[in-house]
């Protein structure tokens, strides 16, 4: 059984199959209307810029225990090449990259994760295979993703740098954060949860420890997010959820309401330190948020550089 009788019945009240229809692919993504784009725009006032992606390079969170999930790599393809034989003459340059999609900031798409045979919105599982990938529900079905982005810093909330274990964070907690700024959720706004787990990468690197114990999302968080209509919801964690899990017999039970029940859009390892501290100088968590991933055909996980502009 993949989720206990109580997860079972918070799964049927969160679920949003069916809401935008029996065709969507785009869950809640399809809570950005106008009004929170405005809403954005408008949270844009001193033109301040940050940008919420970690680094990436080789020298990532993955050290490749996960397949197929490598860190980023740049391989130069061409180097000071003249098409016309004189080195004189116009030369260009050209390379590429490897990585796994989730290996560096990303969303994941609601392909993502399946349980009972069933992806978002009543979805067969089947839809994802390894020849053909995400048929259906891939991150390449996400579209432009533009809106009014709110920090809630729990690091913050409760004195602490980083946590010292998988703190599993509450809807409380988020209410907590949203209260302290004065500021009330709308349909459509997009919420970035700050833990501080970025502590663990410096200066020495310690991957292991970043990744495990880890706060995050816990199950008491996932009717808040869906109640207030949250478009989407990023963490600057590996795991996304705290992890170990609340209950160590149920795997990733926040990936798999989330993504396969709530068809609600989540993003990991997002920098968020240089937005927090600003934040916590000028009293403003609200924001012009842009992360529209790269559209890649059928993947599961989209890499994304998001902007963040107070």
């Amino acid at each position: 059984m993949a989720l206990p009788p109580d997860l079972q019945a918070l799964a049927a009240r969160v679920s949003n199959w069916g809401r935008w229809g029996p065709d969507d692919e785009r869950g809640t993504l399809n809570l950005i209307d106008a009004a929170a784009v405005r809403r954005g725009v408008a949270a844009a006032t001193a033109g301040k810029v940050f940008s919420l992606a970690m680094p990436f390079g080789p020298d990532g969170p993955q050290d490749g225990t996960i397949p197929g999930r490598d860190n980023p790599v740049v391989r130069n393809t061409m180097a000071n090449v003249s098409f016309t034989g004189d080195t004189d003459d116009v030369c260009f340059n050209d390379d590429r990259f490897d990585m796994g999609t989730q290996a560096a900031t990303h969303w994941d798409a609601l392909s993502h994760v399946s349980y009972g045979g069933l992806l978002y919105n009543g979805i067969d599982a089947g839809a994802v295979t390894e020849a053909g990938g995400a048929s259906r529900l891939g991150i390449d079905r996400f579209g432009p993703v533009v809106s009014r982005g709110l920090l809630c810093d729990v690091a913050r909330l409760h004195g602490v740098e980083a946590f010292d274990d998988g703190h599993p964070i509450s809807g409380d907690e988020l209410d907590a954060c949203v209260t302290a700024a004065g500021l009330t959720v709308q349909p459509g706004d997009i919420i970035c949860v700050r833990t501080g787990q970025f502590r663990w990468l410096r200066p020495d690197l310690d991957k292991l420890r970043f990744r495990y114990p880890t706060p995050g999302l816990g199950v008491t968080s996932l009717e808040w997010l869906h109640d207030h209509d949250v478009a989407a919801v990023a963490t600057d964690t590996f795991v996304l959820e705290c992890f170990p899990a609340e209950d160590p017999s149920v795997m990733l039970p926040v990936h798999m309401i989330n993504l396969r029940d709530i068809g609600l859009v989540q993003g990991q390892l997002w920098w968020l330190d240089d937005l927090a501290a600003d934040c916590a100088d000028d009293g403003r968590c609200e924001f012009l948020l842009t992360a529209t991933p790269l559209p890649l055909a059928g993947a599961a996980g989209g890499p994304v550089a998001p902007t963040a502009v107070k």
